[in-house]
């Protein structure tokens, strides 16, 4: 297959004017569970280095996002039980915190959530409370494209390219940690306060644990979304970083392998992601090479460019 190999997914996400700068190191630790449910998350790759200051991350469609002629996004809920997760009851709305003529952002409160709502998101002059979910919308070749969505009780992105033009529309998929990485019966990174200023596409958000970050969404278009991503203050020394995403079989699956360059290696180490062992990277990518039954559309991760203090 010309496109069935991971490096080639990762120079295509790659600028290339950076393609050559070799970042920093930072340790991948992989904490990936085998399970049954196709809808619990149990992929982890944890990204650690107290020193690292900046990052890029980036969702790029998959290689065989062209060769696609329907997609699978429906949930598959065979072998789940989640009545043993922890459910706190809210009162469900929607709100549009944000409104211009190409983009806007929008928040929800579910009827329940597994962690309580309780972080403040303020944009200009308007804050607003309670806020399980908010959705980023751009506004491109006049249509309304949902590119971003923040979790703030637990601290867990996605993010997507614009969708291919052939399909019209594209999955979400694997998820993301920015901030210190703690465990609460599933890795969260807990946050004080959210700010978007929609002018710099670019979210500020504090960490419970102190320090802080801001994400910017510094490219946006049918191949790759691109965010910067930028620490200030003193952070813990956990992981800054997570990947988290859903492997059942190589069928059935949001990822199901990694490619990591290690430092000065020749090339990329490329391993099934149930069994990639981890170790220092100072490049990182999550994906599939093959279609899958579960959002087949949904879009790889690469993280990058990482820079020290």
């Amino acid at each position: 297959m010309r496109l069935g190999i991971a490096s080639l997914a990762l120079l295509l996400a790659l600028p290339a004017a950076a393609a050559s700068l070799e970042g920093a190191a930072v340790q991948v630790r992989n904490r990936s569970e085998p399970v049954l449910c196709a809808e619990k998350d149990n992929v982890t790759l944890e990204v650690a280095n107290p020193r690292i200051d900046s990052f890029v991350l980036e969702a790029i469609h998959p290689p065989y996002i062209d060769t696609l002629q329907r997609d699978r996004f429906a949930p598959d809920w065979t072998a789940c039980d989640l009545s043993g997760d922890p459910a706190f009851p809210a009162t469900p709305r929607r709100v549009t915190i944000y409104e211009s003529f190409d983009l806007w952002v929008v928040g929800f409160t579910f009827p329940s959530f597994w962690r309580p709502a309780t972080v403040p998101v303020t944009i200009g002059d308007r804050r607003e409370e309670g806020l399980h979910m908010l959705q980023v919308w751009v506004r491109h070749e006049d249509r309304a494209e949902e590119v971003l969505v923040l979790y703030a009780p637990d601290g867990y992105w996605r993010a997507r390219p614009l969708p291919p033009k052939h399909l019209g529309w594209s999955a979400y998929g694997s998820s993301f940690l920015i901030g210190p990485v703690e465990d609460l019966g599933r890795p969260v990174v807990r946050f004080t306060d959210i700010t978007f200023d929609p002018a710099a596409k670019r979210f500020e958000v504090g960490f419970a644990g102190g320090g802080r970050a801001s994400i910017q969404i510094a490219a946006l278009d049918r191949e790759q979304q691109r965010l910067e991503i930028r620490f200030t203050g003193a952070l813990p020394d956990r992981p800054f970083a997570a990947l988290r995403s859903m492997y059942i079989t190589e069928f059935n699956n949001d990822a199901a392998r990694v490619a990591a360059r290690g430092p000065g290696a020749p090339g990329w180490l490329e391993a099934p992601v149930m069994t990639y062992p981890g170790g220092a990277a100072t490049d990182l990518w999550l994906g599939r090479l093959v279609p899958s039954r579960h959002n087949t559309s949904a879009p790889d991760m690469v993280l990058r460019a990482f820079r020290e203090r």
